[in-house]
């Protein structure tokens, strides 16, 4: 996706977090308490898209040895501050998805990103991030994210910026076909599962998607 959009979307997060601390909760999401039941216990779990922590805290008091990335600065002193408060170790890490992510082949157990992979991405983005949560993870690894897809109720609606790309009030969503996931998990993964689940008050229509490194 184009530098443009990423750096607005950027910027509209900052102000969304800096504006609303605190903005999904303290409760976990759906797809992290079952993300953590398929884990390995105790292992490294890098989050992406962490924002202000609610399911990396989670994740913490679970018992994971937690690292936390979001694109959004303030999203993270948010997470950090909880994190000390709770007395919760949790490693945070400003990242850009569209950037190599800064972990070593084969150093994490598992990774996760809830409704990241959806943001403003380009497929060809996409494509490159799942490539490098590939190399991150061990062999046996396991990769859990969930998307919007184009089942979702905003999906056509707003302002279009191409590649299933659609903007919101102010958020844009690249909404998913089973076209994309399936090529997704193509190479380098052992298997893959797929599972949809609604989410919030519109609702949101999502699938919450497994997969494991060959």
């Amino acid at each position: 996706m184009g530098g443009g959009l990423g750096r607005v979307q950027r910027e509209h997060w900052q102000r969304t977090y800096a504006e609303h601390p605190g903005m999904y909760g303290e409760e976990p999401s759906e797809a992290a308490v079952f993300a953590a039941g398929v884990f390995a216990p105790g292992g490294v779990v890098v989050e992406l898209g962490a924002g202000h922590g609610r399911d990396a805290l989670f994740f913490a008091r679970e018992g994971f040895a937690v690292r936390a990335a979001d694109f959004s600065a303030v999203g993270l002193a948010q997470l950090a501050e909880r994190a000390a408060a709770q007395g919760l170790a949790v490693e945070c890490a400003v990242q850009d998805v569209r950037e190599p992510l800064g972990w070593a082949d084969g150093s994490v157990d598992a990774v996760f990103a809830h409704m990241l992979l959806c943001m403003a991405l380009s497929t060809a983005e996409i494509e490159a991030l799942v490539g490098e949560v590939r190399r991150v993870l061990r062999p046996g690894g396991v990769f859990v994210y969930t998307v919007r897809h184009t089942g979702d109720a905003h999906f056509g609606e707003g302002v279009s910026h191409g590649d299933d790309i659609w903007e919101h009030g102010g958020f844009a969503v690249h909404f998913f076909d089973r076209a994309l996931v399936d090529g997704l998990a193509s190479k380098g993964w052992a298997s893959v599962d797929v599972h949809p689940f609604e989410e919030g008050a519109l609702p949101r229509r999502l699938w919450r998607v497994t997969q494991r490194r060959a």
